[in-house]
């Protein structure tokens, strides 16, 4: 899985790397290096929050997606189009506007990513109604977070709402609504208007699906391109759009635990918020919290790092949207699924490399970790290219380098 992180997760711009440590400092799970002046990334602990792309200072780090050209292959192209994508427009009134720019630039069809969501909202309430799930259940809409608790807070994975992502439940739908139409299966091509590279790593991996469903994932950004020529052509737009403001919601921090219609639920946005949350759940926490929805990104899918607007004004014109949408567009019953359709079709995978699946062997390793450290400084200055101290023993353990070379224990050994 790590070859699949380094192609789908974020990439590497060595020439413009200036070795500034910024990211190996905010990495949320200590992912990456700095050695002889450049960065590096440890794939296997890369949860593609894209973080890294966000603080980098001299734009070397390049979050990945797939090209316009992907789409070439495919006669009958259809675009999964997120309720985030709605707040990257000026000036644009009704979004029926942006999902006929997007027809004219080359898709045949469009399904929005938040009527998915608003069938997600509408299985999780049926849930938490039956009162089977485990309190407090956390949202699974957030890749990152969901790779994250698999690094981080393995403790918590019973936790983990089984329900699939809007982007997979859209894509599952939009496949049989343009089968329906009488579309041969192999000329179709199905593509998410990703915000994120974690929803770009997710879906090239099938994390929580059998078939796939999408064919690619091209960036906001990439697609903002194009489209921002088209609107301005626009005189008559066509009524597309189906989802309801419980699915717009959903593109910013609160939007889904406010739509699964539950009254305690907790609702945090951005890595370092969402950390201390599932550090406070592992420790016994939240305990009066039924729902909790978490997004690595500031303000939810809005921050998203492949988007091109500020997420808070993003955010703002979301809710200036609200009033052209109806109160729910699609209700379960309209799509006439099980309620076990939505569920997520494989267990969440580890693609985190541990210690050892042996417990002894693990064991024995951290036990070697601790006695290294106990020999460090401890004052985790970042000198040595690592995060902290425990990362450098980490690496060695693990046979990433061959010895551990602190500077500033070398310092004071010499004097």
């Amino acid at each position: 899985m790590s070859d699949l992180k380094k192609q789908h997760t974020v990439t590497l711009d060595m020439d413009k790397c200036i070795g500034c440590f910024s990211c190996v400092k905010r990495c949320p799970t200590e992912a990456i290096r700095v050695k002889d002046g450049k960065a590096s990334v440890i794939y296997d602990k890369c949860i593609g929050c894209g973080e890294c792309v966000r603080i980098c200072q001299s734009n070397a780090k390049i979050p990945s997606y797939d090209k316009w050209e992907v789409m070439a292959p495919y006669k009958y192209k259809v675009a999964l189009v997120p309720p985030s994508f709605y707040g990257q427009f000026n000036n644009v009134k009704d979004v029926n506007t942006i999902l006929t720019a997007l027809k004219n630039i080359g898709f045949d069809y469009v399904f929005e990513v938040g009527i998915g969501a608003e069938l997600v909202s509408q299985a999780t309430q049926r849930l938490l109604l039956k009162g089977k799930l485990p309190k407090p259940i956390i949202s699974t809409a957030c890749p990152a977070v969901l790779e994250l608790i698999n690094e981080r807070f393995e403790n918590l994975k019973p936790n983990i709402l089984q329900l699939l992502a809007p982007v997979d439940v859209a894509a599952k739908l939009a496949r049989e609504k343009v089968i329906r139409r009488g579309v041969n299966p192999s000329d179709i091509g199905v593509f998410f208007i990703s915000p994120c590279p974690a929803k770009v790593y997710a879906l090239k991996a099938n994390k929580s699906v059998k078939e796939k469903y999408v064919d690619g994932a091209i960036s906001v950004s990439e697609v903002y391109k194009k489209l921002l020529p088209e609107l301005s052509n626009i005189e008559d737009s066509n009524n597309l759009s189906e989802m309801g403001i419980l699915g717009l919601q959903w593109a910013s921090s609160g939007g889904e635990a406010a739509a699964a219609n539950c009254e305690k639920y907790l609702a945090a946005d951005g890595i370092e918020n969402v950390i201390s949350i599932l550090e406070a759940l592992e420790n016994g926490g939240l305990q009066d919290v039924e729902f909790i929805e978490l997004n690595a990104c500031t303000s939810g899918c809005v921050g998203g790092v492949l988007n091109v607007e500020n997420p808070f004004v993003a955010r703002a014109r979301l809710r200036q949207l609200r009033r052209k949408f109806p109160q729910v567009g699609v209700m379960l019953s309209d799509v006439d699924k099980p309620l076990d359709w939505f569920f997520m079709e494989k267990d969440i995978e580890n693609d985190h490399q541990t210690f050892s699946a042996d417990r002894n062997e693990a064991f024995t390793k951290l036990l070697e970790i601790q006695h290294l450290l106990d020999d460090l400084p401890q004052i985790d200055c970042g000198a040595c290219g690592a995060p902290s101290c425990r990362a450098l023993c980490e690496d060695y353990v693990m046979g990433r380098i061959s010895t551990i070379n602190c500077p500033v224990k070398d310092r004071k050994d010499t004097k």
